[in-house]
């Protein structure tokens, strides 16, 4: 019997040897390249070789709200510092339980109005509409029946006037040419139908009137400085190399950039899904590339939004999981894309990454360390080498996490101080040994009350931004 375990033990051993070669490999030339292009994005910034025009293209920003009436008021201010021309504001609150549609119309002397709204996309009736005329874009509230997150961008899109989309959350603040870089990308190509923005952890920011004033790490919430680091190593990675072959999957409900008609073409976002940002992305490429419709997805490096992450484990198992019930959600509903050639790379690399790196990743984890513990017991594996190899390959993601989020520093011209310096070292550390075990077990947790939170927007307690 033990003979037979231990033959299997090899052949299990070979395949976990090249899945983490693959995705060592991966991840070092998504890091490189997403560097050397960063890098060549801030040389051409310095020498002044950017485009300077007088054409904007006409935007909605659409911001849906669940019971959140602490950061409301601070996202809508920071959406009015934008140094853009052509926009307007919406934001739908989601049959909210608490003030969030009060503290928005005192704050903005909102005045209910008598509107039609088309439905161009299916969602649920408004209540109530307020407008307000009296600032430098048209601000719009519309209450409405609770329908989840994807239900109140649908809304959201009914009621837009502009031919392009912004969605972002309630609780993230756009530096003051976010909106500016996250449209460049239509003024160089017209087959764009969406584009996808950096976002980074808004409690280490300081903004004043759309501009970042400072950036501190808080240095005694561990929590926040280890997302900070993940944040920042996954958008400088993968997304900087889909985006060369057009294989974004993901544009992050924080913050992106849609072409309204293809979107209502498809549908709009789904409401039997929690994950509708990327069940929206990848539906774009499957209906483009069934109709054959030219189309190109971007990634705008410099076009900054500032979310408030989860500063609780319990808040932050919360968002794990829900965002991994939606990758689920997503990829089962287009499995058909999976290796099929009529998608291109989007099919046959994107997909595959994220089936097998993504949403399997933490159950072939554990089962990792139970042949490992096996392969201890049947004599092959040393125990002293397979703790050198795994602080190797520790050491090894925490120098990508290191090289990222200095990346990013340096390209927004960012200033820290030296405590700030040994923070983030021994942050991309701690985020590499310990930090991500724990984000792997809330993923695996995912599926515990599935049937009964697979619709549920999440509840996650929210602060008031503070800088010290």
């Amino acid at each position: 019997m033990k003979e037979i375990v231990i033959e299997i033990l090899k052949y299990v051993n070979i395949f976990f040897l090249i899945y983490l070669l693959i995705y060592a490999t991966y991840l070092f030339a998504s890091v490189v390249q997403g560097a050397l292009r960063l890098y060549n994005t801030n040389k051409l910034k310095k020498v002044k070789n950017v485009i300077k025009h007088d054409f904007y293209f006409p935007v909605s920003i659409l911001v849906p709200a669940y019971n959140e009436e602490v950061t409301i008021v601070d996202s809508i201010l920071s959406l009015l510092e934008l140094d853009y021309r052509l926009y307007e504001i919406i934001i739908v609150d989601d049959g909210s339980k608490d003030r969030t549609s009060d503290v928005l119309i005192e704050k903005f002397n909102l005045k209910k109005v008598n509107r039609p709204i088309r439905k161009a996309v299916k969602c649920k009736d408004a209540k109530e509409i307020y407008e307000s005329n009296d600032y430098k874009v048209k601000i719009t509230l519309v209450k409405k029946y609770n329908g989840g997150k994807g239900d109140a961008l649908n809304m959201g899109i009914n009621a837009s006037s502009y031919p392009y989309f912004i969605c972002m959350d309630a609780d993230s603040m756009l530096q003051r040419d976010s909106l500016e870089k996250i449209v460049m990308p239509l003024m160089s190509d017209d087959k764009t139908v969406a584009v996808g923005g950096l976002v980074r952890v808004a409690q280490c920011v300081k903004m004043d009137e759309g501009n970042v004033v400072g950036y501190h790490l808080p240095v005694n919430d561990p929590v926040i400085c280890m997302q900070v680091m993940e944040y920042d190593r996954s958008f400088l990675a993968s997304r900087i190399l889909m985006d060369g072959y057009n294989g974004n999957m993901i544009i992050s409900g924080a913050f992106g950039l849609f072409k309204k008609d293809i979107v209502i073409a498809c549908g709009g976002y789904d409401t039997a899904t929690i994950g509708e940002d990327m069940e929206l992305v990848v539906r774009i490429h499957e209906f483009c590339c069934n109709n054959k419709i030219p189309y190109n997805m971007h990634y705008a490096t410099d076009a900054v939004c500032w979310s408030q992450a989860p500063t609780k484990l319990g808040d932050l198992k919360k968002q794990r999981r829900r965002w991994h019930l939606g990758l689920f959600q997503s990829l089962m509903k287009h499995s058909q894309m999976f290796m099929n050639p009529r998608y291109g790379l989007v099919g046959n690399l994107s997909y595959f990454y994220y089936l097998f790196y993504e949403l399997l990743s933490p159950f072939i984890e554990v089962i990792g360390w139970i042949v490992m513990i096996l392969s201890i017991w049947a004599g092959l594996l040393n125990f002293r080498f397979m703790i050198s190899l795994y602080l190797l390959y520790a050491i090894y993601g925490a120098v990508i996490t290191i090289t990222a989020f200095f990346q990013r520093i340096y390209t927004q011209n960012l200033r820290i101080s030296r405590s700030d310096l040994m923070m983030a070292i021994v942050m991309c550390f701690v985020e590499n040994i310990f930090f991500k075990q724990v984000l792997e077990f809330f993923r695996i947790t995912a599926f515990i009350g599935y049937g009964k939170n697979k619709h549920n927007w999440g509840s996650i307690t929210r602060v008031k931004q503070e800088f010290d």
